[in-house]
């Protein structure tokens, strides 16, 4: 009988255990790639004397940055790479970017059509039945890690995963390589999915992400997170406090001159139109503010799933002053002539679009989801809402309409925030850090 692909061997086990499998031997094709390898502890002890020997701080490194996702593309994953790629590079770093779209699409298909056959009839032997989104998540997990061979990681002295996906593949192949390998999460994927339905809680497909979190977790040298906000869940994963380290997203903004082409109040949106960035709150107040046609210009930024539905609501809601402008390359221009940023979010991380908008000097109105609360300081840098909270939200919008002093005060404390922390060079130079310490001390 052909032996078939297996899943990696630590999913097949959890999976065992939810559906009550009794774990059955496992093959040599399932086995983790070096475990308990001979030739891996000597290659660390290797490594060790070797990092040990060099002047702390003087390496200029070769670095990889991986991503499960394409690269480049529009969005806050896609801009933070280029900012931490471009300022790596700056300080005479050798970076390169490694996204699933590099490789050669016809070989992709390929293995696609070999490999879904038998991740099916895998999971119909073991357990009966599959799920289509477990399939797809071990097919491309299966078919990035097979392009990822032809790429020499023995090269680089830094690995740097932006996912979780990303930090299993990279994870696997570290094993025998032995390099440091950081893992910075951009969002937490289990729980937000679950929170949003995309999932079911106690479902297969949720055990099957949490296991695929905790191993990034365990693989990981060193976590980046964005925020502290991801502290308390990700050492429910199982992450040590000393292996996580805050750096806030950092932005290489052009500021423009403030200008006006109108006398009207200008607010702007910047965001994908989603169902978590809350633009259907925002039409809401507005629709409780008298007189906002006349006194207010209102711009939404971004496309999504939700525009048509979001142009409904705006008609029926008779609110002439909103306009959908699309995708836009002009962020900073709009910026600033923007009076009031309004980001009425309901679940986020630390939305780059916050910090664009700090450092073009407009009031910030957003929300306490995520790590927001750690750069927009109630009433000193923004004003703070409830997520979901349209009253407030009508309230504290109603307010900075009303107020061109705290409008200037707000915007003002945030443009000197953002000079001070928010930058590219600040960010930069807080990762280089934390990779420097890491080759210095020869702690893989």
């Amino acid at each position: 009988m052909k032996e078939l692909f297996f899943p990696y061997p630590y999913l097949v086990s959890a999976l065992d255990n939810y559906y009550g499998v009794k774990s059955k031997p496992i093959t040599a094709k399932m086995k983790d790639k070096g475990k308990d390898s001979k030739r891996k502890k000597e290659r660390k002890k290797k490594l060790k004397t070797k990092k040990k020997k060099s002047k702390p701080g003087s390496k200029k490194l070769s670095i990889l940055i991986a991503t499960f996702w394409d690269y480049p593309h529009t969005g806050g994953l896609s801009n933070y790479i280029t900012t931490l790629r471009e300022g790596l590079r700056s300080l005479g770093h050798k970076v390169d970017v490694i996204a699933p779209n590099q490789f050669s699409q016809v070989n992709v298909e390929k293995l696609r059509e070999v490999i879904v056959p038998e991740l099916k009839t895998f999971f119909e032997q073991r357990y009966g039945s599959y799920t289509s989104k477990i399939i797809q998540s071990c097919r491309l997990l299966y078919i990035y890690e097979q392009m990822m061979k032809s790429v020499k990681l023995e090269k680089y002295d830094i690995l740097h995963a932006q996912d979780l996906f990303t930090a299993n593949i990279l994870g696997r192949f570290n094993e025998d390589l032995g390099k440091p390998l950081l893992f910075t999460p951009h969002g937490m994927f289990t729980f937000s999915r679950v929170k949003f339905s995309r999932i079911e809680k106690g479902s297969v497909e949720e055990v099957y992400y949490k296991e695929i979190e905790k191993k990034a977790i365990e693989y990981a040298t060193h976590m980046v997170i964005l925020s502290d906000s991801f502290r308390d869940p990700l050492s429910s994963l199982g992450a040590k406090p000393v292996k996580l380290t805050t750096v806030n997203t950092g932005v290489d903004f052009k500021t423009i001159e403030r200008g006006k082409t109108s006398g009207k109040i200008v607010i702007s949106c910047i965001a994908r139109l989603g169902p978590r960035k809350g633009h259907s709150d925002l039409f809401n107040a507005l629709s409780r503010i008298n007189g906002t046609s006349s006194q207010v210009e209102v711009q939404i930024v971004g496309d999504g799933e939700m525009r048509e539905a979001l142009e409904t609501q705006v008609k029926s809601l008779r609110l002439p002053n909103v306009r959908f402008l699309g995708k836009r390359d002009d962020v900073p221009a709009i910026l600033s002539k923007t009076d009031i940023f309004v980001l009425p979010t309901i679940n986020d991380n630390l939305p780059i679009s916050i910090i664009e908008a700090m450092h073009s000097g407009a009031a910030i109105l957003t929300t306490n989801c995520g790590g927001i609360t750690e750069i927009v300081h109630h009433n000193e840098t923004g004003i703070i809402v409830e997520p979901g909270n349209v009253s407030q939200l009508t309230t504290q919008l109603k307010h900075l309409i009303g107020n061109e002093a705290l409008r200037k005060k707000l915007g003002a404390n945030a443009y000197r925030y953002a000079k001070n922390h928010l930058t590219r060079e600040a960010m930069v130079g807080k990762i280089e850090g934390i990779y420097q310490n890491l080759i210095d001390s020869g702690d893989e």
